[in-house]
């Protein structure tokens, strides 16, 4: 079991940032397909996105919003976050096989409440931002470094 620690509120500092990596995948589409009920027929139908302007099947952009949401409870703050708030653009189609980078960066933190502003920043694996935005959160006042709970196998079928 791996574990994941945050930082506090006092340790987080302007500017710090963290970057996660993720490359989507046609099971990703399928998995958040099904605990959002968005099955437009964009991401999932191969024939149908062939269709369209973007000529194949594009992720959700609040898939490319839960890789930004991963990267706060995960890296920065980390574990303890809580989400306040999120403005976030889609700029470009995210396609399966696109190597995603997301960026956080401290833009700035409250005087006297522990809420810091991050700017948000995807980009693909030509550098191109995919999405950009900016997260509200509450960050943790107390460190901790837990334990990263176990996900369990999913087979589709």
């Amino acid at each position: 079991m791996s574990t994941i620690s945050n930082r506090t509120f006092e340790e987080i500092q302007l500017g710090d940032n963290c970057i996660r990596h993720h490359t989507v995948c046609e099971q990703d589409l399928i998995l958040f397909a099904t605990v959002s009920g968005d099955r437009n027929p964009v991401h999932l139908d191969p024939e149908f996105a062939a269709t369209t302007p973007f000529k194949g099947q594009i992720a959700h952009g609040m898939f490319t919003g839960a890789l930004i949401s991963a990267a706060l409870a995960m890296d920065l703050p980390g574990p303890g976050t809580i989400y306040l708030g999120q403005n976030l653009s889609f700029r470009k189609p995210v396609m399966i096989g696109d190597e995603l980078t997301v960026e956080l960066k401290v833009s700035a933190k409250h005087e006297s409440k522990p809420v810091v502003t991050l700017e948000c920043s995807v980009t693909n694996q030509h550098d191109k931002v995919v999405a950009s935005g900016e997260a509200t959160v509450m960050a943790p006042t107390e460190k901790m470094t837990v334990n990263a709970p176990e996900l369990p196998q999913v087979t589709l079928g």
